[in-house]
């Protein structure tokens, strides 16, 4: 089995879908550009989701974008891109285990 991690040095590049775009500056003020920043941040934590996994496999990635915003990001990969789901600030929680 391929961790997700892996799968992330295949991809060249992201896939917008307006509306998630849309949605995710509307409801958390996060832009396109701090989500693909926390891809190629370090640290990065990737983890599969198969908990919300429908019609294809999603992953959730915590990161940190060029100015220090923690982000928890939804994304599944499509051929060698990546699409972003959904992104949002990370809980407490999250950046406890992001920043231990």
């Amino acid at each position: 089995m391929i961790k997700p991690r892996d799968m992330l040095r295949e991809c060249t590049g992201f896939q917008w879908d307006e509306s998630n775009d849309t949605k995710n500056w509307d409801k958390h003020d996060v832009t396109c550009g701090e989500c693909e920043q926390v891809f190629f941040n370090r640290p990065l934590i990737v983890r599969r989701d198969s908990e919300h996994a429908v019609a294809e496999p999603r992953y959730f990635a915590l990161g940190i974008t060029d100015s220090d915003r923690l982000l928890f990001v939804v994304f599944t990969i499509r051929g060698d891109l990546i699409r972003v789901i959904s992104a949002r600030d990370m809980t407490k929680r999250e950046q406890e285990i992001y920043l231990s």
